[in-house]
């Protein structure tokens, strides 16, 4: 049985129609990734699916008993001195009648912030929004729901959160749940979902299989879907035509093709269009010179934290590098650094000539909520300038999605994903020869974030990017730079794949070299002691010895057969599920066994080896 199903659903947003006629159904175990352009109702969607928003028309129906856990894009926390305290009452813990549930769901709850690498005793009033997010997404899978919706999972995280993020769902969350998750992060999309939801037009699509495979499929529906209407809209003018003639049209025997000409206006009246993309058009200005800055051991630390550490690198001209590395890491301290905004604690910076810089930023501070978005891009004009060419302001922000109607709307009135397309709308309106983009993709929809990427990659100009969209970083650096170690940077020519590549080989060939030195440090241990213990020995075994040594090998074999049937039962798909005590329990045993073995082990090859010199 469906956990939710949904037939001819209506939601509307004062006269816009968000669901029109709208099917649906979650089964158990699918992972539905959620995707459409930007106000198409998405997030109206998840709401009805959570029970807190109803439709206008049409029936939802939920499986009796079903568990539904909700995390929205910025999720609420109760005011309380720490995370652990707000989350108990966001989760209403305290208010489960079963103490032992709520004892068990607490150390979920515990063992989730901790992969996540969150203190649970954290203050709340110093949690970052990333922080917050990941705190909200702990207690979301320590509810063990049978059913999450998850509204952005990924924002405000950066890389190696988002990778935590996906190893939980794939490893942890149980194959019998079920997710719907929103997100414009393809690559997160790639790994978890299952089947594809696209909202269009009031429409919910479904479509089996990755966000890859949905894209392949999505073209070939679009371009049968263009061949549809202009077939439709040819035939439609033809008949325009002929009714205007007027006398054929009165002949009785004609009455059939006037009423379906008459179908045909109604159908192409009620015909919805799809959503405009952004045109996006970069201005290079005028070349930058050769190299764009050059850092010759740079360092820059902060207190006793050491974020940069001798640090040799140049920017050329054309070159798109990418800043990679978790939150509080230093990428904007090095993004300063390299623009000149900040001045090393030693080594030397140089900047390139003729440098005309635009810079996006994370937080929107270069826009001003009290300006129209017509002020906000050509204050004091009617007209912009591009590329050479001149253009009205509003047809310019039409470009960028704004409708005539919305030019003198102010800032502060525009949701995320609006802020963003008028920021890039403000950037694009001057001519720069060096980018710097941070975090461009937050608020953009999958179809908007492609086009950045694509103009970003054919822009002759400097691209300075940080950003956690994988995808993003993939498609357009050329050259990547993330910390390795105590404030080390290092450079890799290619994208996020390429680094973790490098990152995977390197931390192999470490454990590798760490496991060479330990084994050459235990045989240099053995030696000594096989040494130590000859020149000690004393000739033949005792009666006791000799006894031990024929019951040893019985007694390894023993604890070895205890020890796989905890083993076999630890890998059982059911065990998360036993008591924490017993899980504790179990693993006390495990730890007891192999030290037992240990000793065991050691014990019998010092009695062989006594033997053997006796002999």
């Amino acid at each position: 049985m469906s956990f939710v199903t949904m037939m001819e659903g209506h939601l509307a947003w004062g006269d816009k129609p968000l669901l029109d006629n709208a099917d649906l159904a979650v089964e158990p175990g699918q992972r539905i990734g959620l995707i459409g352009r930007n106000g198409t109702g998405k997030s109206s969607l998840l709401k009805v699916l959570a029970g807190i928003e109803k439709l206008d028309g049409g029936e939802l129906h939920t499986q009796n008993g079903l568990h539904a856990v909700y995390v929205e894009q910025e999720p609420y926390f109760p005011e309380a001195p720490t995370v652990m305290d707000s989350l108990v009452l966001r989760g209403k813990l305290d208010e489960l009648p079963d103490e032992k549930m709520r004892w068990q769901i607490q150390s979920r709850l515990s063992e989730f912030l901790h992969k996540f690498g969150l203190d649970e005793n954290l203050d709340l009033k110093k949690a970052s929004g990333g922080e917050k997010k990941k705190a909200a997404l702990a207690l979301a899978f320590a509810l063990d729901a049978d059913l999450l919706l998850l509204d952005e999972p990924t924002n405000h995280l950066d890389i190696d959160a988002i990778r935590q993020l996906e190893n939980i769902i794939l490893n942890e969350f149980k194959k019998s749940r079920s997710f719907v998750t929103i997100t414009h992060d393809r690559a997160f999309l790639n790994r978890i979902v299952d089947t594809i939801w696209e909202l269009d037009r009031g429409v919910v699509r479904s479509y089996p299989g990755s966000f890859e495979a949905y894209q392949r499929r999505k073209e070939e529906e679009l371009a049968a879907e263009d061949k549809a209407r202009a077939d439709f809209d040819k035939v439609w003018t033809q008949e325009e035509a002929w009714i205007r003639r007027g006398i054929e049209a009165r002949r009785t025997r004609n009455e059939g093709r006037v009423r379906r000409l008459e179908q045909m206006r109604i159908e192409r009246e009620q015909r919805r269009d799809r959503i405009g993309k952004i045109d996006l058009n970069l201005d290079a200005g005028e070349r930058s010179g050769k190299v764009v800055a050059e850092l010759v051991g740079v360092s820059k630390s902060f207190g006793d934290r050491c974020l940069i550490k001798d640090l040799t690198l140049r920017v050329m001209r054309g070159d798109k590098l990418g800043l990679l590395g978790p939150n509080g890491v230093g990428k904007s301290t090095l993004i300063k650094i390299i623009l000149g905004q900040m001045q090393p604690d030693s080594g030397t910076v140089k900047l390139g000539t003729n440098l005309q810089i635009a810079y996006f930023d994370q937080l929107r501070s270069e826009l001003d909520p009290t300006k129209t978005l017509q002020e906000t891009v050509s204050p004091g004009s009617d007209w912009v300038e591009v590329g050479g060419v001149r253009k009205h302001v509003i047809g310019y922000l039409g470009e960028f999605l704004f409708p005539p109607h919305r030019v003198n709307v102010k800032v502060s009135s525009l949701s995320g994903g609006e802020r963003n397309r008028l920021l890039l709308a403000k950037l694009f309106a001057k001519p720069a020869n060096l980018l710097v983009m941070d975090e461009p993709t937050n608020d953009l929809d999958i179809e908007s974030i492609e086009m950045l990427e694509a103009t970003l990659a054919e822009y002759p100009g400097t691209v300075l990017l940080v950003t956690h969209d994988r995808s993003f970083m993939d498609n357009v650096a050329t050259l990547t730079i993330a910390p390795d170690k105590d404030g080390v940077w290092t450079s890799y020519v290619g994208g996020y794949e390429e680094w973790l590549k490098w990152r995977d080989k390197r931390e192999k060939e470490e454990q590798k070299a760490a496991e060479t030195a330990a084994a050459a440090e235990a045989a240099a241990q053995v030696d000594k002691s096989q040494k130590t213990r000859r020149r000690n020995a004393k000739p033949g075994l005792s009666y006791k010895e000799n006894k031990l040594l024929q019951e040893l090998p019985g007694q390894i074999e023993a604890l070895e057969n205890r020890q796989n049937e905890l083993v076999e039962l630890m890998q059982q798909p059911s065990y998360g599920s036993k008591a924490p005590e017993q899980i504790r329990a179990d693993g006390d045993e495990m730890q007891k066994i192999s030290k037992e073995l240990e000793e065991k082990y050691a014990l019998w090859e010092e009695l062989e080896e006594k033997q053997s010199l006796a002999n």
